[in-house]
């Protein structure tokens, strides 16, 4: 069970799940409360020594998880032969499962966490025939940018110990990156390789990785910056620091470039048999793997037609909410040259200057907006996160090429905030208009609050507390955005506006997703959809197809998960009248970590028949 910080779903049978309660037929056997308590800590032990031994065969998720062992120096084994190893862990690991425990004579939630472990060892199992059919370098992702990314978020230096497993993980780079190349290449000669131009992003990222000193003449490199900051709070000698200093820089030049150098070479080696078709389609049993993707990703059996037209009336929705607005603010013109006002920003008032200034703003504004949701929220919600979050800018060596904001959630010890990232290398990618919205699904209510609240749960299994569903998370961020609006927030039209955008992106997620991996769509017909139907930039469109193409079904994940949590919040309030309470409900979907949404929905059914 390798999966531990994001685990996707299943489709997930609970006919053993049901609440004693629920009906006077449940099949569960009577209990006493003793030999029930008891089921209940074994089940649980179980469950939480699985995931123990899962993370300590992993040293990366141990440093994500702000945890310090022997293996504080190392990376993950990622060979083939371990691939194999991990298949037949979680075979063995299912069936001790089942042979242990019956989910009948647990609690109602302990019967869940069976259940979602059994479908987590099993999707793994699945999993395993499709292991060729990912990027492992692309420009979203990878061991090249994961690598340091790693070391600088999240590697800490508190003692001399810790600044030479630095100097360890440095010196072992060149043997973790020829594990994931070979990954590259047996995948490449399956005929599963990204297109072309994917090749040319990830070389120049590569270049960015190796500039400055120590491999050149100039500045401090990212890593080389990092060591030199990290190890200046120690509380020891000049002289020690002097001596670790040296030994970083001797890892660098010895161990770190010549494995990018090797990697460089595999990759111009692959680009001369990528092809210029974009969509999974192209694959050997593309529809196949798309399939079992979106089964994945929303955790729902919808097929590739049912979420593009989805989407398509989403967007229809959408224009005409906007179309409302553009009348408030006196616009002349239809939607498509309100899109294009908006873009080109002739009054100069959407988008903050590309310079140092501009980008500083721009974190101190979003930083002001968290703060001000922060103090509010006790009127929505009962559990708040203890963990703390900051906003820092996305750094210079993968800024080209990252995404538009992403989340790193905080350590469980305290020692790391959860990090809400902005990619501020092209201000006109980062709109003011936006930024309510993209501050509130990054940070709070959003992606901070769910999953430091989740990692914070107590009586609730690790596996779950670690876990993760695409559509649960990323549905809980997108209705993070639209959660502020009845609270009072986005009082500039403008700003309403900005929310809409964000919303409608999500939506059109749906129609070029499903059209680049389904329909066959190109990359610049995909392109061509978003610049046409969205207000945003061309090269935030560009970029937005570029990252479907290398995470397919991915991005659908979003809109279906948001309008399942909106349609289960409706039904309660028809339900309940005015015993239906907004905290409690917030309170039902957070409590006990990410699940599916069928799982949601009997969640949020059970507690609605607790109240009628």
């Amino acid at each position: 069970m390798r999966k531990l910080l994001i685990l996707s779903a299943s489709a997930i049978m609970l006919a053993a799940c049901q609440p004693a309660d629920r009906a006077t037929s449940d099949p569960r056997p009577s209990l006493s409360a003793e030999t029930l308590a008891a089921n209940n800590t074994a089940l649980n032990t179980w469950l939480d020594d699985t995931f123990n031994a899962a993370v300590m065969r992993s040293p990366i998720s141990q440093t994500y998880l702000g945890i310090r062992t022997d293996d504080y120096g190392r990376w993950d084994e990622v060979s083939e032969a371990n691939a194999a190893k991990e298949l037949q862990i979680a075979k063995d690991t299912l069936a001790e499962l089942r042979a242990k425990f019956d989910p009948s004579v647990v609690g109602e939630n302990e019967a869940v966490s069976y259940r979602l472990m059994e479908a987590t060892l099993l999707e793994d199992i699945e999993d395993y025939k499709w292991r060729n059919y990912s990027y492992p370098f692309n420009q979203m992702f990878g061991a090249h940018s994961g690598t340091p990314a790693l070391l600088i978020n999240q590697h800490t230096i508190t003692s001399v110990a810790e600044a030479e497993a630095y100097i360890s993980r440095i010196e072992g780079v060149p043997a973790y990156m020829q594990q994931v190349i070979d990954a590259s290449n047996r995948n490449a000669e399956a005929g599963v390789q990204p297109p072309k131009f994917v090749y040319d992003l990830l070389l120049d990222d590569i270049g960015n990785l190796t500039k400055g000193a120590p491999f050149e003449d100039g500045e401090d490199s990212a890593l080389a910056a990092d060591f030199k900051a990290k190890t200046e709070k120690l509380d020891i000698s000049p002289v020690q620091k002097k001596k670790l200093r040296a030994r970083a820089t001797r890892a660098l030049k010895k161990s770190f470039k010549p494995a990018y150098a090797n990697l460089e070479k595999a990759l111009r080696q692959q680009s001369k048999t990528a092809g210029t078709d974009d969509g999974v389609w192209r694959l050997p049993d593309g529809d196949a793997f798309y399939a079992y993707r979106l089964k994945k990703i929303t955790t729902t059996d919808m097929t590739a037609t049912e979420i593009h037209d989805l989407g398509l009336s989403e967007v229809a929705r959408i224009h005409k909410e906007m179309r409302a607005i553009m009348n408030t603010v006196g616009f002349a013109g239809d939607l498509q040259e309100f899109f294009a006002y908006m873009r080109d920003d002739p009054d100069g008032k959407f988008y903050y200057p590309d310079t140092e200034q501009g980008k500083a703003a721009y974190l101190a504004e979003a930083t002001k907006l968290i703060d001000v949701m922060k103090g509010d929220l006790d009127s929505v919600f009962i559990k708040k996160p203890k963990a703390d979050m900051i906003v820092k800018a996305v750094e210079p060596f993968r800024e080209k090429t990252a995404g538009k904001a992403f989340y790193n959630r905080p350590a469980p010890d305290g020692s790391r905030p959860g990090i809400y990232y902005a990619n501020l290398y092209t201000m006109k990618d980062m709109p003011i208009y936006q930024m309510e919205a993209l501050a509130y699904h990054e940070g709070i209510p959003g992606h901070h609050m769910q999953l430091a609240i989740s990692q914070e749960l107590t009586g609730v299994p690790k596996f779950r507390k670690f876990g993760g569903y695409t559509a649960y998370t990323e549905g809980w961020g997108l209705y993070s955005e639209y959660l502020p609006k009845e609270m009072g927030y986005y009082s500039d039209p403008y700003s309403d506006f900005g929310r809409l955008a964000m919303e409608l992106w999500r939506a059109a997620r749906l129609v070029v997703d499903t059209g680049l991996h389904d329909k066959k769509w190109t990359r610049q017909e995909a392109i061509d959809y978003l610049v046409t139907n969205t207000p945003n930039a061309e090269n935030d469109c560009r970029k937005a197809i570029e990252r479907y193409i290398v995470l397919p079904a991915q991005a659908t994940a979003y809109k279906i998960g948001m309008i399942k949590i909106l349609d289960l919040r409706e039904a309660a309030k028809q339900k309940l009248g005015n015993k239906f309470d907004i905290r409690e409900f917030h309170d039902v979907v957070l409590a006990v970590g990410p699940v599916p949404l069928d799982v949601l929905e009997m969640r949020v059914d059970n507690w609605v028949k607790s109240k009628a």
